[in-house]
């Protein structure tokens, strides 16, 4: 386990100092878009989702970053986050190949400000969303993620609470929650509930991204594609093998 950190300049919001912690694994990432991205593709892919994600928590009220990874080097982490943005907080890398759980739990006995835990794969999520998130004044706030998920979870008093992820978190994090007495909150949020784990996912990213990971996708020749006639929904392609009845965007 190794430990890297980067100082920038801090500002707190109505005097409440806000930290977020964001999981980051590169090797092997994202095996699911195999069928259409190779090994080294989703690598690259994943650390332009991460660099989005980094981009919005760097201009909302966050005030300190921690990022757990997992297959990356720090100096490749720093690289991204410099891309991001990443000016105005406390940047730490924190190398660790625990399960999720295990390092995650780990930080929350040790935290005593809010906490916020935002996963790497949420590339369309806002700067507004994560402030409107924070200014909740539950003791837990749980963002679900599609297929069951929790994509971010905001705590007050993170040594409160301990996570599960995996399998239906959203429904353990608020049994949890309920189970300990802690005030909790659903956020709803479209763009934060589109993480990107299977084909169908990149659908969304490429209808409503506009970051570094939608760039990418377009700079490899992934693309949309529509059958009119056939009054179906959008599907994803390499343009290379574009149909002639279809159209690509």
């Amino acid at each position: 386990m190794g430990l890297t950190r980067t100082f920038f300049n801090t500002t707190s919001v109505d005097g409440i100092h806000v930290k977020a912690v964001i999981p980051f694994k590169k090797k092997g990432a994202k095996s699911r878009l195999a069928q259409l991205l190779t090994a080294a593709e989703r690598e690259e892919f994943a650390l332009c989702m991460l660099k989005d994600v980094l981009r919005a928590l760097a201009s909302s009220a966050i005030d300190e970053l921690e990022i757990i990874a997992t297959g990356v080097e720090p100096e490749q982490i720093r690289a991204v986050a410099r891309a991001a943005t990443v000016n105005s907080s406390a940047l730490t890398i924190r190398q660790d190949d625990r399960e999720l759980n295990e390092a995650l739990n780990e930080v929350l006995a040790r935290e005593r400000a809010p906490l916020l835990i935002v996963m790497a794969d949420v590339p369309l999520v806002t700067p507004e969303s994560i402030n409107r998130i924070i200014a909740h004044d539950e003791a837990v706030v749980i963002v679900p993620g599609r297929k069951g998920g929790t994509n971010a979870l905001f705590l007050r008093t993170p040594s409160a609470f301990t996570v599960s992820y995996y399998g239906m978190s959203f429904r353990e994090h608020l049994a949890i929650a309920q189970q300990r007495q802690l005030s909790h909150a659903v956020y709803d949020s479209f763009f934060i509930s589109t993480d990107i784990d299977e084909v169908e996912d990149l659908v969304e990213l490429l209808i409503h991204g506009s970051g570094f990971s939608t760039a990418y996708l377009q700079r490899i020749d992934v693309g949309l594609a529509v059958d009119k006639a056939a009054k179906t929904r959008a599907w994803v392609e390499r343009r290379t093998a574009t149909a002639a009845k279809s159209e690509t965007f």
